[in-house]
């Protein structure tokens, strides 16, 4: 039993394709469904689908766009089963891998598609900017994060709607949830899979989508590992601290940098004891919470 949840936004080109593709992904399966989301596409995304009597499918039609996430989101809550896959509706994901994953389902409680390919890797400013979320997750988490933001996946809808309040509306939905899931300790696992170009044009802003993972990707180790985010902010503040005494000590002399460098290296205690009450403060909070329940 899985729900597959697709949004939709302006892909009358490849729409239709990607459904038949999910439909042969999931012959087999005794009981599946279908959810589009029509995030207010103002192509004839919507009528194509209509018009292709597409087996087992449900859609949900937002008048306006509220963004990738929201109608990700709306999908799940609509969802009958557990088992969520989701999966994108521009033809860049290969539906046939959502059998692939499930194979892992029940036993892990998100089964992500790790990209690989040239698609994934070219975009000098992406690329750089993935490394760098892949380096501040696997930090937060201590685990291994081949893809944060992949938006092929299965999880456990029950999961997601506990961390309703946590999520985010827009591109970053899956970078949060990957997060949530590290950062509570469920149990995630990663198979690599094709990524192609897709079709269509992207609706992904690099800069301005970029600062806002980034964003989200701070607020989240904030809020559920607190002390590590402080740990990285004090050590990063001695390190440029020492970096320059060592450049004032042998070549510059000079008492600006060697009060700037001494407050940089001091400035690591009290960073760091603002990060163990901000832990502390986070653990009463979630065991207040759980009282209340």
């Amino acid at each position: 039993m899985i729900s597959v949840v697709v949004p939709v936004y302006n892909e009358e080109e490849v729409i239709v394709a990607t459904l038949n593709d999910i439909v042969a992904a999931l012959d087999g399966f005794l009981e599946y469904e279908i959810i589009l989301v029509n995030d207010g596409s103002t192509d004839a995304s919507l009528e194509k689908v209509q018009a292709a009597n597409i087996k087992n499918l449900s859609v949900i039609n937002h008048i306006e766009n509220l963004g990738y996430g929201k109608s990700l989101y709306d999908g799940i809550l609509l969802a009958k089963y557990n088992c969520i896959a989701i999966i994108d509706g521009d033809g860049s994901y290969p539906a046939s891998s959502i059998r692939e994953l499930y194979k892992y389902y029940p036993q892990y409680d998100m089964i992500v598609g790790a990209r690989k390919g040239k698609e994934y890797t070219k975009g000098l400013f992406k690329k750089y900017a993935r490394y760098l979320f892949k380096y501040l997750a696997e930090y937060a988490s201590g685990k291994k994060v081949p893809d944060i933001n992949s938006g092929l996946r299965i999880f456990k809808k029950d999961i997601i709607i506990n961390y309703h309040d946590s999520l985010c509306t827009g591109f970053s939905f899956t970078t949060t949830i990957t997060l949530i899931f590290f950062l509570n300790h469920y149990f995630v696992k990663y198979l690599p899979i094709d990524y192609f170009k897709r079709k269509g044009e992207s609706k992904v802003k690099p800069f301005k989508d970029t600062l806002r993972a980034g964003q989200i990707i701070l607020e989240a180790i904030l809020y559920y590992n607190p002390i590590k985010l402080f740990l990285l902010f004090a050590t990063c503040n001695a390190g440029l601290g020492l970096f320059l005494w060592i450049i004032n000590y042998f070549f510059l002399s000079s008492l600006v940098l060697t009060v700037t460098s001494a407050l940089l290296i001091a400035s690591f205690v009290p960073i760091f004891c603002l990060g163990m009450l901000a832990d502390q403060l986070k653990k009463i909070y979630k065991l207040r919470r759980n009282e209340s329940h």
